[in-house]
């Protein structure tokens, strides 16, 4: 049977829509393969001049060094990194922007928030994580307690009387005050600060007993035995601290507090352009004059690693914490 013309031309035109689609998709490959081409967008959803704040800018100039393109580091703090991290979900994923990424607004967040925003295992894909920022446990000097044990007792006798301060709801320095009840079972009062220098001086001055502060934020007051150091949340000793035991040594069973901090893109965002940041981010991490410049601002590199693994990170530390925080009853202000 001889086609007709209207088949004929049906087929035509199906033959031609059929090859339009290899040169589309050799043009996105094209597009990914030619990354970057301008400059890029690094979201810090933390103010200025935070810890977080330092690591995000010190990688934003190393990363414009090996990708030959400017990074310009936008902070948009606010809610503990829910308003600038909700906006990096919402970036065109194109590589074009970049999100410092952190313990609190990929876990912490979704116990403290109604209203996230944001889903950080569907709207962002881990690039890695690049290390952590442990905190210590200081009293005042005029407090007779040299060791946890010692603050441990001060708290079993005077139930729901002994204060800690912290930065805020939900802070790493919050959490690590509930998990020091919850591992030992003794019934604190948490007395939240606009910022975590208040908090520091309130502990100072006697207003309340203790609290958890992030290394570098109290270093100067240990130091200058304005504050007393009892020890300090990490797996390990910190480099910073080494003669101060961890939590761990001191006698409170599976204490370990360390807010890591990475890097994450939207999601769908190409895995050539994902392999490629995670590559340039860990070789970065090695830099020794790097690691460095962040060890003094209490920031302990972790060793490299696949967005595969910062993604396990993230299940496992929502499986841990999220229990924990709705167990405290805390939320957000």
């Amino acid at each position: 049977m001889i086609p007709t013309r209207q088949a004929l031309t049906r087929r035509s035109a199906l033959v031609g829509i059929v090859l339009l689609v290899p040169p589309l998709l050799t043009s996105t490959s094209a597009r990914a393969a030619d990354w970057p081409e301008r400059t890029l967008r690094m979201i810090v959803p933390f103010a200025a001049g935070a810890g977080a704040d330092t690591v995000g800018r010190t990688y934003a100039e190393e990363l414009a060094k090996a990708l030959g393109q400017q990074v310009v580091v936008d902070n948009k703090g606010g809610a503990g990194g829910l308003m600038g991290t909700a906006e990096g979900a919402r970036a065109p994923a194109d590589g074009y922007t970049l999100l410092l990424s952190s313990q609190g607004t990929t876990v912490f967040n979704l116990g403290l928030y109604k209203v996230l925003g944001y889903d950080p295992l569907k709207d962002l894909v881990p690039i890695n994580v690049t290390g952590t920022l442990p905190n210590v446990l200081v009293v005042s000097p005029a407090n007779p307690a040299t060791t946890v044990a010692d603050l441990v007792a001060q708290a079993r006798a005077k139930p729901g009387e002994l204060t800690y301060g912290s930065s805020g709801v939900g802070s790493s320095l919050h959490m690590s005050g509930v998990i020091l009840e919850q591992r030992t079972g003794v019934r604190l009062q948490h007395v939240p600060y606009r910022g975590a220098p208040a908090a520091v001086l309130a502990v100072v001055n006697g207003e309340v007993t203790m609290g958890f502060f992030n290394t570098p934020t109290v270093l100067g007051q240990i130091r200058a035995g304005k504050l007393k150091a009892l020890a300090v949340t990490s797996q390990d000793r910190s480099a910073l601290l080494p003669n101060l035991p961890t939590m761990i040594e001191a006698g409170v069973p599976d204490f370990v507090v360390a807010v890591w901090l990475g890097f994450a893109l939207p999601a769908n965002t190409p895995n050539t352009i994902v392999s490629r940041l995670n590559a340039e981010i860990n070789r970065i991490g090695q830099i020794p004059q790097v690691r460095e410049k962040l060890l003094v601002q209490g920031f302990e590199m972790l060793p490299p690693g696949s967005p595969e693994a910062a993604r396990k990170l993230i299940e496992d530390d929502q499986a841990l914490w999220l229990p924990i925080i709705k167990k405290s009853g805390a939320k957000a202000e």
